[in-house]
């Protein structure tokens, strides 16, 4: 499996991108995730964001990656589509990333819905606007051979049969699922259940802990975490990540393991990526690089 993080860890800390592929080559990590902005942001142009422009030179930043030995595990699209904003911003979003990503070398993109049921429609009407949204997306991101990951993070998707039919909504390869251990906990669902449902879906997995405080206070009441402030390993749903892997070892699965969470500029990501290591090793698992 290949281990690979979200820049999301650095934003905090005030990162730029290069700075997350100077992290990754330290630490021998080859496989990168970030979030990908339509248009300019001053605190992007000034290097305190870790994420990419989509008006940035995809092919040269290809070409600066490699210089770091590492790629893009997946791009991150996720402008919730469940909405009535979805319909308008967040396919244009994702349609825009879908040709950036090919040149990019990144074979991903995350998408998802929102954290909440749209206030002014039924559930069965933002399904329907989903189906739309997902249809006209898959169709480019088959001209691309792009894979378009639905990520369990909002109101639909952390329910498993809306998950079942979101996942239906194209007859397509391209149309598979990011597991997120952590969202689907805090959820108050099962995350080894939603790995054993999903288990032919599943192409790219987001490893992410709920420390016991945050668990206590909102499971069950929210859908999703923006970041996680738990190192993995550490946290009540450790185990459950464990049971993961090891379903995934036994399914063959060979894809991304992308790590979620505050890095507080280095030491909580660095020990989430000790205890990631450790842990593939004990269980028999490769880490490509």
């Amino acid at each position: 499996m290949q281990i690979s993080f979200h820049t999301d860890a650095f934003n905090s800390a005030y990162w730029d991108f290069e700075k997350c592929l100077a992290w990754a080559e330290a630490h021998d990590v080859h496989y990168i995730e970030c979030g990908v902005i339509d248009g300019a942001s001053w605190i992007h142009g000034l290097g305190y964001q870790p994420h990419v422009a989509l008006y940035q030179d995809p092919l040269l930043l290809r070409r600066k990656m490699e210089n770091y030995g590492v790629r893009f595990s997946q791009i991150d699209a996720a402008f919730p589509l469940s909405g009535r904003e979805g319909l308008f911003y967040g396919v244009a979003y994702v349609l825009k990333s879908i040709p950036w990503a090919k040149h990019a070398g990144c074979p991903r993109i995350a998408t998802t819905d929102g954290l909440h049921r749209p206030p002014d429609m039924s559930d069965e009407e933002a399904m329907a606007l989903m189906k739309r949204c997902y249809e006209q997306i898959v169709e480019v991101a088959e001209a691309y051979e792009i894979t378009v990951n639905i990520e369990v993070h909002g109101y639909f998707t952390t329910n498993p049969d809306r998950l079942a039919e979101m996942l239906a909504f194209c007859d397509s390869p391209f149309l598979r699922l990011n597991l997120d251990t952590g969202n689907s906990f805090i959820a108050g669902r099962d995350p080894v259940e939603f790995c054993r449902r999903f288990l032919d879906k599943i192409n790219h997995v987001h490893v992410k802990d709920v420390s016991p405080s945050l668990a206590a206070a909102v499971r069950g009441q929210e859908t999703g975490i923006a970041v996680s402030h738990c190192a993995i390993g550490d946290g009540v749903n450790a185990e459950n990540i464990r049971q993961v892997l090891t379903i995934l070892r036994d399914s063959g699965y060979n894809g991304p393991l992308s790590m979620e969470c505050e890095g507080q500029g280095g030491p909580m990501i660095e020990r989430s990526l000790r205890w990631l290591r450790s842990t593939l090793q004990q269980l028999g698992i490769s880490e490509e690089k």
